[in-house]
């Protein structure tokens, strides 16, 4: 994370096909870290991006990314977020989703939740709708944003109906996008990491699993994991962070428990 004195870089990663109220919320948050502190937002409008439907051929599994069939502008999105100090993925809620665009990009880059590589990344999840599904949409961004690396550190949804709100609930957006980019800056401003949850925890261990014993069926996650120094017998998560002893107990056994079950599975398909 770059210090205090030098310019911190946001990216917005724009799912809304319109620079409608998702775009203005992302635009409130940057006045409100702006006023805060020097902060260099850029806007990446994915209905503007060359990215292409996944067809689910499993080559980015198992052969690498470099091996899709398509050429896009996938690399190019990847890099930025790279580049970037903090991410704020931001969709509309359509049709109880995440927005079209906001779920071809993530089905495209899918290859990170297999090797996972932002964790040194901050990131905001910023959503809109007209009336509900705000929890749903939140809760899915957040589990894609953390097994991608990402320390997720606020998530802010407003609801902005189709008819003339009232001032109170200006005022309540107002106040949750205010508290929003109050609480991303802070973390930008921060180098350390804090400690995972539970679910982080067992995601790691179950994914130290499955790589670590599907070489033949895996070998580009294998290689991946093992050069990240992740498949060792004392890894207990990604980074070198806390973690919470008995968090680590329960990712451990649920480890044991899954590497168990792949070998039998495996020997009965050998049969």
């Amino acid at each position: 994370m770059k210090g205090c004195a030098e310019n911190m870089k946001v990216l917005v990663i724009m799912g809304s096909p319109r620079k409608g109220n998702t775009y203005r919320a992302a635009k409130r948050i940057e006045e409100v870290m702006r006023s805060k502190g020097d902060v260099e937002f850029e806007y990446l409008m994915l209905k503007d991006m060359n990215l292409s439907h996944c067809c689910g051929c499993f080559s980015c599994f198992v052969k690498g990314e470099d091996h899709c069939p398509f050429k896009d502008d996938a690399p190019l999105i990847e890099q930025k977020m790279h580049d970037a100090d903090g991410v704020i993925f931001a969709t509309p809620v359509y049709g109880m989703g995440v927005s079209a665009l906001m779920k071809t990009f993530i089905d495209r880059l899918s290859y990170i939740f297999h090797r996972p590589r932002f964790f040194h990344k901050k990131a905001l999840l910023l959503s809109t709708t007209g009336a509900t599904g705000l929890k749903d949409i939140l809760d899915y961004m957040q589990l894609v944003a953390s097994v991608w690396g990402f320390e997720v550190t606020n998530r802010v949804g407003i609801v902005t109906p189709p008819v003339a709100m009232s001032q109170k609930k200006e005022l309540e957006n107002e106040q949750k996008l205010k508290k929003a980019a109050a609480i991303f800056y802070d973390a930008l401003m921060k180098k350390e990491r804090r400690s995972p949850g539970l679910r982080d925890v067992i995601i790691f261990h179950a994914q130290k699993a499955s790589f670590g014993e599907l070489v033949q069926d895996s070998p580009t996650d294998h290689a991946y994991w093992k050069e990240q120094g992740w498949l060792r017998p004392q890894s207990k998560y990604y980074v070198d962070v806390p973690v919470n002893p008995l968090y680590n107990a329960i990712g451990w056994t649920a480890e044991q428990f899954l590497r168990r079950k792949i070998r039998k599975d495996m020997t009965e398909a050998q049969k």
